[in-house]
């Protein structure tokens, strides 16, 4: 197993993709911290994990709140003595609507630049302090292949996923000399069991047509890629953005 021994924090694991790549890096060995806002959730995922002899930590947290984030990145040390991956995968896009910019109204836009993006800065700046002690670490941040092509009446969402980008690499710059390796993963659609009303029968048939690989993707299509850019087989990887989305977009 490629993570023994490693420490790896999962935002928004309680369900969908992030429930598939907590138990995918805790089938590698690692320590795996499910958080999410919704506490019964993670808590199911963390009996889960331990049902299978792994080791795991549940940990309710708003990646918006300061004081929450603080108390999870001291309870994980208490508990672990380290931090050794994050992958920040929580994000607010099931329960979006879609509509004309126009019509975002400017809390609209807030929330979900809020979740999306700077849940992402506050939840780096809790946890690198304690890898740059430790002098390395693995930071994985979820986009979304939406970036690539652009999605109309989607712009807030399509924005906050495209600063993903630009905040990944600019703090793949600022932690380089610590050992700590920053990367961010673009998925396209994934079928998981999460409701959601932003994509058509007729926009997935047209994806698919699009397509190299004829099959919409599942979590575990994506779950690999997080293993291996939490392991030291990627240690020479930063600063880069993977598209995983069967060929639909080339980058």
């Amino acid at each position: 197993m490629k993570l023994d021994g490693k420490v790896a924090l999962v935002t928004g694991a309680g369900q969908g993709i992030g429930k598939v790549y907590a138990k995918r890096l805790a089938n590698e060995g690692a320590k795996v911290v499910i958080a999410d806002i919704n506490y019964e959730n993670a808590k199911k995922v963390e009996e889960e994990i331990r049902g299978n002899n792994q080791e795991a930590l549940a940990i309710e947290v708003n990646v918006i709140d300061e004081n929450q984030i603080n108390k999870m990145t001291k309870k994980i040390v208490e508990t672990y003595e380290r931090i050794d991956i994050l992958v920040n995968n929580a994000a607010m896009f099931s329960t979006i609507k879609l509509k004309p910019f126009e019509e975002i109204s400017d809390d609209e836009w807030d929330r979900v630049v809020d979740i999306n993006l700077k849940g992402i800065f506050m939840c780096c700046k809790a946890i690198v302090p304690v890898m740059k002690e430790q002098k390395s670490g693995r930071i994985i941040n979820i986009s979304s292949a939406t970036v690539l092509m652009g999605k109309p009446h989607y712009i807030h969402y399509v924005s906050s996923k495209a600063g993903v980008i630009g905040l990944s690499r600019s703090l793949a710059r600022e932690v380089g000399d610590y050992n700590i390796t920053v990367n961010t993963i673009a998925p396209g659609y994934t079928t998981t069991e999460v409701p959601r009303g932003t994509i058509t029968e007729e926009v997935k048939n047209e994806i698919l047509k699009g397509q190299c690989i004829k099959r919409f993707a599942e979590p575990e299509d994506l779950a690999g890629l997080v293993a291996f850019l939490s392991s030291d087989d990627a240690s020479y990887i930063t600063g880069q953005m993977i598209n995983v989305d069967g060929g639909f977009l080339m980058y």
